[in-house]
């Protein structure tokens, strides 16, 4: 029986785990393809962005249906839970250590500097520009790389691939669009709270579905999901104020910002 099917708010849940997600991935995604616009010119930038997102939905149109068509339900969720665990563990331990101050922020204007230095070395030639594009194609893609991830996660395991796919989307137009708006001005953007919210989702969406490939019967059905939230969330609370204390106590001050390819 789809559960999913059936519950408003796990579908609201589920909109916004993958809204939020693509909107943190391509606003570092953005941060890489303004730097090759301004130093380089913006057609060839534009021809790899347009080359990544066709290839991410490729990906999407290939894999997904298959997934759902082709693969035991039980099976789809046992195996999605268990990605989902590991991938927004991830994202929620580098969330709670730099909530904690034991990791530098992600700076984006900080990137972008860097990114601009490095593209300004090389030389840019009359007519296509194949630093140009490489560059803004493989950010694009790169990052793009962990929205298929949790797309195709999300949207198999509930049946509801097209609502992910669209909740995406809408999240990618709505970067660019502000992105084009704001142009560099990306670093206000409160991006570690978004990759918290999205690592909580993740979590629980993950704990959820893996329980449902074992026959867990979960108390309320898919209600349960937004209580797994909050008990996630307490959790990293907890750390964030444990390890915010521990920090107070001792002299390692966070670490540098990563680099536009770094996690």
């Amino acid at each position: 029986m789809l559960l999913a099917a059936t519950a408003p708010g796990s579908a609201t849940v589920l909109v916004a785990a993958v809204f939020l997600a693509s909107a943190v991935e391509m606003v570092e995604a953005l941060t890489i393809v303004l730097a090759v616009g301004v130093t380089r010119g913006w057609r060839s930038a534009f021809e790899g962005v347009a080359a990544a997102l066709a290839a991410l939905a490729a990906l999407v149109v290939v894999i997904g249906p298959p997934l759902v068509r082709w693969v035991p339900l039980s099976t789809l969720r046992l195996v999605v839970g268990f990605l989902l665990l590991v991938f927004g563990l991830q994202w929620l331990r580098k969330a709670v250590l730099r909530a904690a101050g034991l990791k530098a922020k992600h700076d984006e204007d900080a990137i972008f500097a860097a990114q601009v230095a490095e593209l300004s070395e090389a030389p840019v030639p009359g007519g296509r520009d194949a630093t140009a594009f490489t560059v803004a194609f493989k950010g694009v893609f790169l990052e793009g790389l962990e929205v298929v991830v949790v797309v195709l996660t999300l949207g198999t395991s509930s049946h509801r691939l097209g609502l992910a796919a669209l909740a995406a989307a809408a999240a990618v137009a709505l970067v660019v669009v502000v992105g084009l708006v704001v142009h560099r001005q990306l670093s206000g953007v409160p991006e570690n709270a978004m990759k918290m919210t999205v690592g909580l989702m993740l979590v629980s969406f993950g704990t959820f579905w893996a329980g449902e490939g074992v026959h867990v019967r979960w108390p309320g059905s898919d209600l349960a999901i937004p209580v797994l939230v909050a008990v996630y969330g307490l959790v990293a609370w907890a750390l964030v104020t444990v390890l915010r204390r521990g920090a107070a106590g001792g002299s390692a001050g966070p670490r540098t910002v990563r680099s536009a390819a770094g996690g």
